[in-house]
C-alpha cells in the first residue's frame, strides 16, 4: 500500500516527458558584441601604444647616427652608428653611475616598502580609538608637496654631517610614505580577518601575524609598491642635485646632468652622446617592468579590494 505522498510523487507532473528530471534551463550566453566593436577597441589600443612609443622609438634611433644626422628626419638610424654606446660607455663613468643607482634604489624601494607594510597592518588589524582621524593625517602628509620640506630636511641631515652622502637618497623612506601606507592597507583589508583571529588563538604574536601570515598574502602589493619607488628613485634627480658634490657618488639621473652639461647645450654639442646615455639608463626600467609584469597587474588589480 502506498501513501498519498508517495503516489503524488510518482504521478507524472503535466508537460515533462517521462524519466526526464524537471532540471532548471541553463542561462542564456550573453550577447557577444558586433566584431566592428572588437576591432574599433584594438586599433584604439594599438594607436595608443604606437603613439606612447614613438619618443622612445625617436631616441633610439637617433642615438645609432653619426653626429651630423641626430637630428635628421625618419625613424631609421641611417647612418649606422652603434659606436656611440662605446663613446658614451667612455666619456663618463657609466657603469659606477649605473651601480649607485642600483644601491640607492634597492634601499630606498626596500625601506619604503617594509615601513609602509608595518604601518599599514596596524591600521588595518587594530581597532583603537581615533584610528580613521589618525589614519585621516597621515594622509593629509600627501598635501605637502616636496618644495615645503626640502629646506628643512636639508638642514637635518647637513646637523648629522651626512651630506655629500647617499644616505639622504634613501634613508627618509624608514618612515614609511602615505601613499604606499594607504595602498597596502586596502590590500590587508581585503583579506578575512578570521586568518589572524585564528592564528592569535594559536598563540601567534603580532609580529608573527605580520611576517608569517599577512607579508606572504600581499606579496603582490608589496611588489607594487617596491616597483613604484625603484623607478622614482632611478628617475629622482632632485636629492642627488641637492646632497651630492663628488662625481664618484652621482646616480644616472645626476650623472645625465652631467653628460648634458659637458656634451649638450654650452658644451661640445655631441648629442648622440647624449641621447646613448639616455638610452642606457632607461632600458633597465623597461627590463624591470617585464621581468615583473605579471605580479605588477596582479597587484594593481586585486588593490583596492575590500571584503
Amino acid at each position: 500500500m502506498t501513501t498519498a505522498v508517495e503516489r503524488g510523487a510518482a504521478a507524472p507532473v503535466p508537460g515533462l516527458q517521462p524519466g526526464r528530471s524537471a532540471a532548471r534551463r541553463p542561462p542564456a550566453e550573453p550577447a557577444r558584441r558586433p566584431i566592428w566593436h572588437r576591432v574599433l577597441f584594438v586599433a584604439a589600443l594599438v594607436g595608443a601604444a604606437v603613439l606612447f612609443m614613438l619618443p622612445f622609438v625617436w631616441l633610439v634611433s637617433a642615438s645609432l647616427r653619426p653626429r651630423e644626422y641626430v637630428f635628421a628626419p625618419g625613424f631609421l638610424p641611417v647612418p649606422f652608428a652603434p659606436e656611440n654606446y662605446a663613446e658614451a660607455w667612455q666619456a663618463v663613468p657609466l657603469l659606477t653611475w649605473f651601480g649607485n643607482s642600483v644601491l640607492v634604489g634597492v634601499a630606498a624601494a626596500a625601506a619604503v616598502t617594509l615601513s609602509s607594510a608595518w604601518v599599514a597592518f596596524g591600521f588595518a588589524y587594530f581597532r583603537f580609538p581615533g584610528r580613521n582621524l589618525l589614519f585621516g593625517l597621515v594622509l593629509a602628509t600627501m598635501m605637502l608637496p616636496f618644495a615645503v620640506t626640502m629646506i628643512p630636511t636639508y638642514l637635518i641631515w647637513s646637523n648629522l654631517g651626512l651630506t655629500d652622502t647617499q644616505v639622504p637618497l634613501w634613508a627618509g623612506n624608514l618612515f614609511g610614505s602615505a601613499f604606499y601606507i594607504f595602498l597596502l592597507r586596502q590590500f590587508l583589508l581585503s583579506l578575512p580577518r578570521e586568518y589572524f583571529e585564528a592564528a592569535r588563538m594559536d598563540g601567534a604574536s603580532y609580529p608573527q601575524l605580520f611576517w608569517k601570515l599577512a607579508f606572504p598574502l600581499i606579496r603582490p602589493a608589496l611588489l607594487v609598491a617596491f616597483v613604484f619607488e625603484f623607478k622614482a628613485s632611478w628617475t629622482d634627480l632632485l636629492k642627488p642635485l641637492i646632497y651630492l658634490r663628488n662625481e664618484q657618488l652621482y646616480t644616472l639621473p645626476r650623472g645625465l646632468k652631467v653628460v648634458l652639461d659637458r656634451f649638450g647645450y654650452g658644451g661640445e654639442q655631441q648629442w648622440e652622446v647624449v641621447l646613448a646615455g639616455s638610452v642606457l639608463a632607461t632600458l633597465p626600467m623597461i627590463i624591470l617592468f617585464f621581468l615583473a609584469q605579471r605580479h605588477f597587474v596582479e597587484g594593481i588589480a586585486t588593490t583596492g579590494r575590500k571584503g
